[in-house]
Order: C-alpha cells, then structure tokens, then sequence
C-alpha cells in the first residue's frame, strides 16, 4: 500500500521561546544533523524551531540544483534548536510507519531523483512544502518494517564498528610515531632542523634523495593511447578517489581493461606505495599496505621509498602529520587551484632515524595498515549492502 507523506507525518512548529535550548544544528547535504558554526551572539533564539529526538528536518532549497533533499532524523540528541527556515516533521502513528523505516526511504537515491525531478519548475530549483508532502512511499506490514529495519541496523552498525576500529588503529600508529620518531626525547647532543629538534646521529634529508620513484601518469587519457574507459576492469585512481586517507568513490571510478592497462601503467603499483594528489584537492593520502592493481589517473601519482634508507610507514606518517603537510602547503602554487611541482615536492624536509628505530615502528606499524586496509575494503563492501537494501524497499 502506498500512502503520500503527509498521511503519514504532522508538521511541527515548537519555538525556542524560553531560550532554554542552545544546541544549534543544521542537515547536510549528505542527509546528517551538523553543528552550525554560526555566531549567535546577540542572535534572539527565541525564534528558533526545536527539534526532538526521532523528529525530522528536511531543506527543500535548491533540491533540483543538488539534485539531492537534505533530510534527516534527530538521534544525537534529545532535543536541539534549527533555523526556522527548516520544515520539522514527525510522523503521526508509529504503529503505522517507523521512523527508521521513513528515514531509510529517504535515503534512497531514487526519491532524490524523484524530488529534483518535480523542483525543476520550483523557484531557483527549490521544492514547496506541499509538493514535497504528495510524495509517496510503499507502506508495508510494521512487522515487515521492522524486519528491514533491523536488517539495515545490523549493517550499519557493523559499518561503525569498523569505522571505530579503524580510527582506533589510526590513533595507535600516530601516537607510536610521535613519540618514536617526530617528538623524540633529545639529549644534549641535538641538530636543530627546520622540522625539528633532533638526536644528531639522526641523517635530516629530503623527499627525494629518500624515494626509489615517482610514479607519475598524469595527463595521460584513453584517447591518448588510442582506447576508451571500460565499464569493468581496473579501476582507475584519479584525485577524486583519495580523502581522509582512504580510497572513495570507487563505486564511479572509471576503469581500463587489461590491455589499456598494461600500456598506461607500465611501472606497476606495489604494496607500501604512497598515493597523493597533486592538486584539486592537494595533499590527500592513501597508504597501499596490501597489493592491489590499480591505474593511476588524473591529479595523482605514487611514491615508493627506498627501503635501504627510510621505511614506507616511516615516510608515510612524516608526509601527513602537521609538520609534513605543513611543509607541503608553504611549497603550493596557484590561487584557484592550488598544486605542487615535482621539483618542489622533492625537497620536503625529511628525518631519516637509524633503521633499528625505523625497523622497530615498522614492525608495529605494518600489520596495523593492513588491518585498516582490510577493514576499509569491508566497509565499502557493507555500504553496497545497505544500498542494496535500500533498493528493495520499493518492492
């Protein structure tokens, strides 16, 4: 049975008219609640709506120019305040529809197609109440919601767990590095550096009298080596695929076939390989721990250390700590677009400890990226596995 939304869900219109809440939040385009940045001082929050726990908040501004509706439930908190601007919305008879279940049909791409779809004709593509209100959505058994439901949970939170995990794992390499090698205890016997206070039998270098190579096939295109993308195959890394120190966006990536591979990449990625971006954005991250076959494409390229002088992890942690993207960052050029020369990377500052202490944090740290790797890969593949889901609510 399908039932339109305003079946389903009352509007509410609390104010803020004692002042009593302070939690200002706004949604994302990415369907979340976020901390607003705005400076309310003298700001009369009277006027502001609140929202309560399990209630929902949608923005209906320019949903045909994003192409998606920021809307979401509120579970961090129990109770928060929004712009007025932000439509707040419950639903009527949990007996009748779950919250979750509502939530996870907004989050199907297909109603945000379907709303950009009717906000073409809105003014500056946005979408009134009441269009919003005819939308539809199946309204199944609520014991049949809960069965999805609770199958969406159990993916979600193993999603977060993996996340935590991982983060975890992140903290632990980090601190392990700090304390090892770039905030080493001193003794009088000390080198100042531009990077630091270091012990003096420690060699201070650079990028790239400690790399074996820079694998670099920026500029190059399909139509360039007289091919095409395929729609399987390899996957081909661009700028687009590396944020946060993971791989993103594969799931649109473009892909080359073995052929086209073979005459792209003719030096073959390895395992403890560096990827960064050169630009648009520069200095994004990502640390090959495992092997995989890649291509290399736009705004990207690869670094191998020379293991006879530095350990990858070593170089890695160097390279995205503060100090490292520091000393990228002071070397950029451009105003738009900011990037990096080759010949200006290379001469980052780095610190090269004896290889017993390089030795020792490559020990600890080696089997800590390939768990993060791994659990990464999993998490990409349990995010397929919600979208799956979320595709079958309609049947």
């Amino acid at each position: 049975m399908y039932k339109t939304i305003e079946e389903l869900v009352t509007r509410v219109d609390e104010r803020n008219s004692d002042g009593t809440v302070s939690e200002l939040i706004g949604v994302s385009i990415d369907k979340c609640f976020i901390k607003s940045v705005a400076n309310t001082n003298g700001t009369d929050l009277s006027k502001y709506k609140i929202i309560r726990k399990n209630d929902f908040a949608v923005s209906l501004m320019q949903v045909s120019r994003d192409g998606k509706i920021p809307v979401a439930r509120l579970e961090e908190y129990e109770e928060a305040i929004m712009s007025p601007a932000y439509p707040i919305f419950r639903v009527k008879d949990k007996n009748i529809i779950l919250p979750d279940y509502l939530e996870m049909w907004f989050k199907r791409p297909e109603f945000d197609r379907e709303a950009a779809f009717i906000a073409v004709g809105g003014v500056r593509g946005s979408m009134p109440w009441e269009e919003f209100a005819k939308m539809k959505l199946p309204v199944p058994s609520i014991e049949k919601q809960q069965k999805i439901v609770n199958a969406y949970k159990i993916v979600t939170d193993r999603i977060a767990l993996k996340q935590r995990i991982n983060d975890n794992l992140r903290a632990s390499a980090s601190i392990m590095f700090f304390n090892k090698i770039r905030y080493v205890q001193c003794s009088e016997c000390c080198q100042e550096t531009e990077i630091g206070r270091y012990p003096i039998e420690w060699t201070f270098s650079t990028l790239g009298n400690v790399l074996d190579t820079i694998i670099d096939r920026r500029g190059l295109t399909p139509t360039k080596l007289g091919s095409e993308w395929s729609n399987e195959g390899i996957i081909a890394l661009s700028a687009k695929s590396v944020k946060n120190h993971e791989l993103v966006n594969l799931d649109i990536a473009n892909h080359v076939d073995n052929d086209l591979y073979n005459r792209w990449m003719p030096q073959k990625l390895q395992s403890q390989d560096i990827l960064m971006t050169s630009e648009a954005p520069l200095g994004e991250f990502y640390y090959l721990a495992d092997f995989s076959t890649y291509c290399l494409s736009q705004r990207l390229f690869a670094m191998r250390a020379n293991k006879t002088i530095i350990e990858p992890t070593v170089l890695y942690f160097q390279l995205t700590d503060s100090i490292g993207k520091h000393q990228i960052d002071i070397r950029k050029t451009g105003t738009t677009v900011t990037g990096i020369r080759q010949s200006e990377l290379i001469q980052v500052p780095i610190i090269v400890p004896p290889m017993n202490i390089q030795k020792e944090f490559a020990r600890f740290c080696n089997p800590i990226m390939i768990t993060i790797e791994k659990n990464a890969d999993e998490i990409r593949q349990l995010f397929k596995l919600q979208e799956m889901l979320l595709s079958r609510l309609s049947r």
